[in-house]
């Protein structure tokens, strides 16, 4: 069974910095994307970063320039560092895992979320 197990939340003024980790325990196969996603009460869920096999990364506007996610392959591994944070990144924090399956092409993993709490 795979588990995404997250770590490296919590709370921090304004202008501080984060570093999130998530690791994966269990057969997972081959990882083609690691993400990490956020999901503030009252909104839906949004990708704040992902990064491919091949190590290419992708991050909105709202985190481009203040948020990095890297990748261990051999210790299927991603991490989220995130500076200059500012109270609207207040949300839980998601990482997702998505790997190559037959049927149906891919398969996705979800770690259990962590919070981010950035005071002003």
């Amino acid at each position: 069974q795979v588990q995404l197990v997250e770590s490296g939340g919590g709370l921090v003024q304004a202008g501080g910095s984060l570093r999130l980790s998530c690791a994966a325990s269990g057969s997972i196969g081959v990882v083609m994307a690691m993400g990490w996603y956020r999901q503030a009460p009252g909104n839906e869920r949004e990708l704040v970063a992902a990064i491919t096999s091949g190590g290419r990364t992708t991050y909105p506007d709202s985190v481009k320039g203040r948020f990095t996610i890297s990748r261990d392959n051999a210790r299927e591994t991603v991490y989220l560092q995130m500076y200059s944070l500012k109270p609207e990144d207040t949300a839980v924090y998601y990482c997702n895992f998505r790997a190559f399956k037959a049927v149906p092409g891919s398969v996705d993993y979800w770690g259990q979320g962590t919070q981010v709490t950035v005071s002003s």
